[in-house]
């Protein structure tokens, strides 16, 4: 995830731009003449594209080269750069529910506290202050683990009374020493749906989400992959994150009460984790966001009721990747097919000229449509 600013591909976030041009830099070594981009398909420069399986056989033997790569050099890079960070257990707290949210936030700051303290006296001042951040007084936690990479759940509004809630799903590099990214994007999105809700109101136009009280859920509920790594390739850390997200949106209707209508925002690796845990969510909608793939061939093989939307801006890399799903040796590489491509059947919408981490870029026309979403305002909606 990368900062929320217009325009530029930020370094942070390109968790398959830097994967790519691996990708690339092998194909050209390892192919005759070189290869090019052409609608999402390679071909050998100069000549005629030899077929969708010769293409697909060769990117599986290009995917194969930066997984044995990246097999070998992350894990010692990141044992090497990043030492174990000490940090106290979760607070240990029984189930949410409305009347017990304050306590929960309250306890989950001042586990996040303790943490920051740990951590200062361990010398990494960077997470130190990151997790100093999530105690502030102003924070709603609904869970904070400062192990590892770290995994927090942070509420935007009056989650207790809310019509409509968005829970975001984040894609890779995401923890919680990147996490004030993430908190800008849920931040952003809350104060977009507060506005367009309360504009409705004031014009009275009934169905644009008038009158309706929102919240917003920062879901960093699961160890993300790193930029580059094998897991980013693979589906394996968003099977690990399904059960965990399911879960949670289960446990949220203690919270909301049966009429709160919940939306799905998922970006980038984080569309993946969504469409394993797909099929058992009782969300109205599904958001993909600059998709790589969700692992299904199309909307109906997530087996959900919710209506599926997709969009991508007009400056994200994601449009370069090739959308292939293989097995090597027993692991699944790739995500298959576009989600938004005609076969997989998606609700596309206009997401403006914006690049992989500017979904949420408070005025621009993708936020615009995923508040209009949010507050079932779907005929609004500007279509790709």
């Amino acid at each position: 995830m990368a900062e929320l600013r217009a325009g530029g591909r930020r370094r942070g976030d390109r968790e398959w731009s830097t994967a790519r041009r691996g990708v690339t830099a092998q194909g050209q070594a390892s192919a005759s003449g070189g290869v090019a981009a052409s609608d999402g398909a390679l071909a050998p420069d100069g000549a005629s594209a030899p077929g969708g399986a010769a293409r697909g056989r060769r990117w599986v033997r290009v995917l194969l080269a930066v997984l044995v790569t990246a097999a070998v050099v992350v894990p010692l890079t990141a044992a090497a750069a990043r030492p174990r960070i000490p940090a106290p257990a979760p607070a240990a707290l029984p189930a949410v529910t409305a009347a017990t949210l304050e306590r929960t936030y309250a306890a989950h700051r001042a586990n996040a506290a303790l943490a920051s303290r740990m951590a200062a006296a361990h010398g990494d001042r960077h997470r130190a202050a990151a997790e100093r951040a999530l105690a502030a007084p102003s924070r709603r936690l609904l869970s904070f683990d400062g192990r590892g990479l770290g995994r927090a759940v942070e509420v935007f509004g009056d989650l207790a009374h809310a019509d409509r809630v968005a829970v975001l799903v984040p894609g890779s590099d995401t923890s919680l020493d990147t996490y004030e990214r993430f908190h800008a994007q849920a931040a952003a999105l809350h104060d977009r749906l507060s506005r367009q809700a309360g504009q409705a109101g004031r014009a009275g136009r009934p169905g644009s989400g008038s009158g309706e009280r929102t919240a917003v859920v920062a879901w960093l509920g699961y160890t993300t992959p790193g930029t580059i790594s094998t897991t980013v390739l693979t589906p394996a850390r968003a099977e690990e994150a399904a059960p965990g997200l399911r879960a949670f949106l289960t446990g949220l209707a203690a919270v909301t009460g049966p009429d709160a209508r919940v939306t799905l925002l998922c970006h980038s690796y984080g569309t993946v984790v969504c469409g394993r845990a797909a099929s058992r969510l009782d969300v109205s909608d599904l958001v993909l966001l600059g998709s790589p793939g969700t692992g299904a061939a199309s909307a109906a093989d997530l087996h959900t009721r919710a209506r599926i939307w997709a969009a991508r801006g007009g400056d994200d890399w994601v449009a370069d990747v090739p959308h292939v799903s293989a097995d090597l040796f027993g692991t699944t590489v790739g995500f298959g097919t576009d989600p938004l491509s005609p076969s997989f059947g998606a609700r596309v919408f206009a997401a403006g000229p914006g690049g992989h981490s500017d979904y949420f870029r408070p005025g621009s026309v993708s936020l615009a449509n995923i508040a209009r979403i949010v507050l079932g305002a779907t005929s609004e909606v500007t279509r790709a």
